[in-house]
């Protein structure tokens, strides 16, 4: 394959058209189920709406026990599955993943900036789950053991890396894709995710120097993950140029 392909569409579709055993590293970031619990935006009088609501696809309610026959028929032997979750689907990735995988772990991104809680009622949402699957033999890429610590601190999505349009609300860092990749992976493998939103994932399997197959739902998510990996390639190829 290229160094990459991306596909609009359905992705319990698309995933059926991927050849058995062919991916390295399943690396999404996909709903969490907590559209029921959002109460939309907070007005306030001195700056535009604080963003406290979430886009209309997680009202969709995702069961991860419905990919498992799939990731696992896509997943090399040596492969590594990595999934963005939340508190509330913990326990259904463990009952529908642990069984059937060797490891099933789960990795903490402690967020340094995350949004503030203006009427501060409960905890901030400082902390996210990563939860993690593989089988003996998997790829694993650690030296030290200060590497294997099962936590990640960086800000969340910001300044010139987050796209202003469309604003996606759980844009992730590509500084955090990267480590994961990096762990998991080497240079050539393909790192697929099939629910790409915007393209950060494909932007730091690219980068790396690793193959990318995303899917997204969304039109103008699509467009613009497109478009972050296009400039991602110009920019490989131009600095290969002599």
């Amino acid at each position: 394959m290229d160094a990459y392909e991306l596909f609009l569409g359905d992705s319990a579709e698309y995933i059926k058209k991927i050849a058995d055993h062919s991916v390295d590293l399943i690396l999404t970031d996909p709903p969490y189920n907590l559209g029921c619990y959002s109460t939309g935006n907070i007005k306030m009088s001195w700056r535009k709406d604080f963003n406290n609501d979430v886009a209309a696809w997680d009202m969709t309610i995702f069961n991860p026990a419905d990919w498992l026959e799939e990731f696992v028929r896509i997943l090399k032997p040596t492969g590594n599955l990595f999934a963005f979750t939340s508190y509330n689907l913990l326990g259904q990735w463990h009952q529908a993943f642990d069984p059937v995988f060797n490891t099933f772990q789960f990795i903490v991104w402690h967020k340094t900036n995350p949004p503030p809680k203006l009427r501060r009622a409960g905890f901030l949402n400082s902390c996210e789950l990563i939860v993690c699957a593989w089988n003996k033999g998997h790829t694993w890429n650690f030296t030290r053991q200060r590497e294997m610590h099962n936590f990640i601190e960086s800000p969340i999505c910001m300044g010139k890396e987050r796209v202003k349009n469309p604003v996606h609300p759980t844009q992730k860092p590509v500084k955090v894709l990267s480590h994961l990749i990096q762990l998991a992976t080497k240079p050539g493998d393909l790192v697929f995710d099939p629910f790409m939103g915007v393209g950060s994932t494909g932007v730091a399997a690219l980068q790396l120097g690793r193959r990318f197959t995303g899917i997204e739902l969304d039109p103008l998510y699509f467009e613009a993950a497109k478009k972050r990996i296009e400039e991602v390639m110009s920019a490989l190829f131009t600095n290969e140029m002599p």
